[in-house]
């Protein structure tokens, strides 16, 4: 509902067994914003955005995700320490709990969409405890028309209860906070968190179990933009690789954030209605469509203000995570409706802490898949407790913690694609360069661009046919120029002026990488197990 006409619709929870509930349905950002102020718990910002703090959770927390284990998903799940199952008659209890815990409350209603793609379209009813949470809502769902209102049934329920806590000895959870799918029932139940991201992500998880299962739709974890001439490129990369930052760009129209479908009649579509970006060192000359959106309307979370309300973006006092969210039309180039088609270009994004890996590579078929079910990136000292060194993280299809099928479907259905479209796929390095963290530097931003660019336009290929090198350890195709680039750091050998140290920490990385992968042996084509890198003689 991008326009905030008068809704005259009332709705009852009385189905759903909440009684005596005040509900207040489908209001606007404003309404929702003054809630929040009105209750303290939110302050405005010297931009105009809300800026609100999770509590205890200020990221997501896969561990206590959950899916019903039933007739519909015992056999379709990749079952495992990713997709943990839960008990039927538990999860009815639980159920149970939750809606006698929030019987005769204040509770903030929405009604929205996932999916832009209307033959996959999923109508959602989300119930909030937090008025800024139904903002959250608002801002990274598709927003019906308020003629669609009147007629709207939902087909998912997500109950969003921060406050209620489970307890672990009877409720069959973990710990006291949890994320429940239950496919049978169609409801989620989200509580003991805060942290909004288990909200859209919750949902990314059914797409990704019913959209390929269903529909023979790839779900990817994936921005997504289109140049003038319409072609499209995927940006896939775990948190901190610049995937919001790389496809958002002021010459190309951006058809989404992070959540894409990409249809077996070679069409891109967006799950989404807004954008979930890191603010972390967000700098207004490097990122302006990010940092102009963060206005009235936009949701901060757990970052730090003066008293004068303005965002100190450096600060992680509270988390390295901090957040906003906003709608997508607060960008001034975006792609409406949010579909595409003939995507050409596919990037995956690591933050390479190690400094081994090329800025730039291309990649054949096999290496394609094997890169994308390792979903490889970094974690740097400081992100985490107890992170000193660098670290390898991978997450299986850039998006591990929500694919309920086993990886190899995913990466098969890509590889699928990529050779019927002749799609090009690159390894893109955002990482360090000259050697690992805390010796190297960070490629800069600008160089990154240049390269994509190079990509995009066919320039890359024109200024390295033929004249491409391939690398001894990771076996990828390495330009050796590129324009704009100094081509120095397009070898990253080169620029560490230690080549026992390069390949001695090029082939640490690479065992950790098969040493990752042998739990997706077993199921895995060997198509895909030829993309490996190689490992020392």
């Amino acid at each position: 509902m991008d326009n905030m006409d008068t809704i005259t619709k009332t709705i009852s929870l009385n189905s759903y067994g909440i009684k005596n509930s005040h509900v207040h349905y489908q209001l606007s950002p404003s309404e929702l914003s003054s809630f929040a102020l009105s209750k303290g718990q939110a302050i405005r910002t010297s931009s105009g955005a809300l800026s609100v703090l999770t509590g205890a959770f200020t990221g997501r927390s896969p561990k206590d995700r959950y899916i019903v284990k039933d007739e519909l998903t015992e056999t379709s799940i990749d079952w495992g320490v990713i997709n943990i199952p839960f008990d039927v008659s538990v999860f009815d209890q639980l159920h149970n709990k939750m809606i006698d815990f929030i019987a005769g409350k204040e509770l903030f209603v929405r009604d929205c969409y996932a999916s832009a793609h209307k033959s996959y379209r999923v109508p959602i009813r989300v119930i909030n405890e937090y008025s800024w949470s139904n903002l959250f809502v608002y801002n990274m769902f598709l927003r019906p028309e308020v003629n669609e209102l009147y007629s709207f049934e939902p087909e998912w329920t997500v109950i969003n209860i921060p406050s209620f806590k489970a307890n672990s000895a009877q409720d069959g959870t973990r710990s006291s906070n949890f994320s429940i799918i239950n496919f049978t029932k169609k409801i989620i139940l989200i509580g003991g968190s805060g942290y909004t991201g288990e909200i859209k992500k919750a949902m990314f998880s059914v797409l990704n179990f019913t959209l390929p299962t269903n529909f023979n739709v790839l779900p990817m974890h994936c921005s997504v933009n289109s140049g003038a001439n319409g072609e499209v490129a995927i940006f896939f990369g775990l948190s901190g690789t610049g995937k919001t930052t790389l496809s958002t760009d002021a010459l190309r129209q951006l058809v989404g954030d992070d959540e894409h479908g990409w249809t077996s009649n070679n069409e891109i579509f967006n799950f989404e209605g807004g954008c979930y970006a890191k603010v972390i060192n967000l700098d207004p000359d490097s990122e302006p469509e990010i940092y102009d959106a963060i206005k009235e309307g936009a949701l901060l979370e757990n970052v730090i203000t003066d008293s004068q309300g303005v965002v100190n973006f450096s600060d992680t006092s509270i988390t390295q995570n901090t957040r906003v969210s906003y709608p997508i039309n607060y960008l001034a180039n975006i792609k409406i409706p949010s579909l595409a088609s003939n995507p050409k270009h596919i990037f995956f994004l690591t933050a390479d802490a190690f400094g081994v890996l090329p800025p730039i590579s291309k990649l054949n078929a096999s290496q394609a898949a094997y890169h994308f079910i390792s979903g490889y990136t970094a974690k740097v000292a400081g992100t985490e407790e107890g992170v000193l060194e660098p670290r390898p993280e991978f997450s299986a299809c850039f998006g591990a913690p929500f694919m309920p099928l086993h990886p190899a479907k995913y990466a098969k259905m890509l590889i699928d694609k990529m050779e019927n479209n002749n799609v090009n796929v690159w390894l893109v390095n955002t990482g360090w360069s000259g050697g690992r963290f805390g010796v190297g530097k960070r490629i800069k931003l600008k160089y990154t661009r240049a390269l994509i660019n190079a990509a995009l336009d066919g320039s890359l290929e024109k200024s390295n046919k033929d004249n491409y090198h391939i690398h001894s350890v990771f076996n990828v195709k390495q330009p050796r120029t590129c324009p704009n680039v100094p081509d120095e750091i397009l070898s990253p050998r080169k620029t560490w002026n230690n080549d026992e140290a390069y390949y001695e920490t090029a082939y640490t990385l690479v065992d950790a990488f098969y040493e990752n992968f042998q739990k997706f042996e077993k199921g895995t084509d060997i198509q895909i197990l030829k993309g490996a890198p190689n490992k020392k003689e």
